[in-house]
């Protein structure tokens, strides 16, 4: 977080020949949408709000009751630094999104992730996390359209010149650096063209602004290099597919990680099936499940990467978390964050133990399981607004005929992404 206040946004704006500010919010399905306006626009915009068309985004509203207004929050200031700057610099700013009676609007899962977060610290309850998020990188055409050829034939940790996208991974950090969002690590992953960016823990609203950022830089820079960057979770059915790991640590008073990481893994093990819709939410998301080292069933452990839940060992007092290994990165994060930090939460105050959870259990096997096991759920709609899992489970049943109408898993994983994201 920058710690920016308002005065300091406007000021910013003014003092450094900003000409336009992206409203930046996500639809339910974590999808980036924004709204420009000019930065003479920028008062108004916090004390008005700015209005857009609910009842044309997926899940939002119906046409008759379709307006909405987005507030920036301006601790989310940043600069794009892919933007040029000769005729003004471009900023964006992360939303609030509300009724125009000042409500807020029950699909805004950031505005849900920003007050859970809220609650624990006032709790003396502070929860990090910190993501490592795998894509591929494919070839365009001569007509700029994606293929399924990845950018390189390179393997786990490979280098140049077998690794073509070392150079964009870079420059993907330097990028992000410029915007206040540090890599911990980066490198090629297991699958031709596949690579992986890991992320230092940080507050969670942070973590899922971070990772939304992230993914649309990488598909600007890699589409201003010729290529295609795909997080769909598994484009190549014989090679790896691609993961959005997730790892929690929390600090709470005079107890510390150790007393609290075993509550908080049987919280999330208790209710992950439940959970599985809204960490998996595309039909491609259940052909990378149960293959290449992605976890099929209920499991845990601190050493092996297949496990659907790791506890790493590790002498670094700082460096001890949990490890959440089933989500990928087709996810809504601020969804994802939302549902594993209250089910930690709630295996932390119930004081649960590892030894309550049954080991084995498979996870739902394709979108229409995910969909019923949520549907089913008491903590579902504990922690989420019944507008938005109505919207959101509505949508993914919609998907799932769609994706069984066109003869899926036979269809190209490409044309998936577009039918399903």
């Amino acid at each position: 977080m920058t710690g920016y206040s308002r005065k300091d946004v406007l000021e910013y704006a003014k003092e450094n020949s900003v000409r336009f500010v992206r409203l930046s919010f996500c639809d339910i399905f974590g999808q980036l949408k924004n709204v420009s306006i000019s930065a003479s626009e920028l008062e108004r915009a916090f004390e008005e709000g700015i209005g857009f068309d609910a009842s044309a985004i997926r899940g939002f509203l119906n046409i008759e009751d379709s307006d909405l207004l987005l507030f920036p929050d301006p601790d989310t200031l940043a600069v794009l630094p892919w933007r040029p700057v000769e005729h003004g610099r471009v900023t964006r700013l992360y939303c609030s999104i509300m009724h125009p009676d000042m409500t807020p609007f029950e699909g805004d899962a950031r505005y849900l992730l920003k007050n859970l977060e809220k609650r624990l610290y006032d709790e003396d309850l502070t929860m990090l996390s910190g993501t490592e998020c795998e894509f591929y990188l494919f070839q365009s055409d001569d007509s700029g359209n994606p293929t399924l050829n990845p950018m390189d034939n390179a393997g786990y940790l490979d280098v140049a010149p077998m690794d073509k996208g070392e150079n964009l991974r870079r420059e993907i950090s330097l990028m992000l650096e410029e915007m206040g969002i540090y890599i911990e690590t980066s490198h090629h992953e297991k699958g031709p063209g596949q690579n992986e960016v890991a992320f230092r823990p940080s507050p969670l609203l942070s973590s899922a602004d971070d990772l939304i950022t992230f993914k649309s830089a990488v598909k600007m820079l890699a589409s201003r290099s010729g290529l295609y960057a795909s997080f769909l979770p598994k484009p190549l059915f014989d090679e790896s597919g691609s993961g959005l790991h997730i790892s929690l640590s929390c600090r709470s008073g005079g107890r510390s990680f150790d007393d609290m990481k075993e509550m908080m893994a049987a919280g999330i093990l208790s209710h992950i099936k439940e959970m599985t819709v809204f960490l998996n939410p595309v039909a491609n998301s259940y052909d990378r499940l149960g293959s290449f080292e992605a976890p099929g069933s209920v499991s845990w452990g601190t050493g092996n990467r297949g496990l659907l839940l790791r506890m790493p060992e590790t002498r670094s007092e700082s460096a001890k978390r949990i490890e959440v290994r089933a989500a990928d990165p087709s996810c809504s994060p601020y969804l994802a964050l939302l549902l594993l930090v209250s089910a930690a939460e709630e295996g932390i105050k119930k004081g649960m133990r590892l030894s309550e959870i049954s080991a084995g259990e498979k996870l739902p096997e394709n979108l229409r399981e995910a969909v019923e096991a949520a549907e089913n759920s008491s903590f579902i709609r504990s922690v989420l607004p019944e507008h938005l899992i109505e919207c959101f489970l509505n949508a993914k049943k919609a998907d799932w005929e769609r994706a069984s109408l066109s003869g899926y898993p036979k269809v190209a994983a490409r044309d998936m992404e577009f039918l399903v994201t």
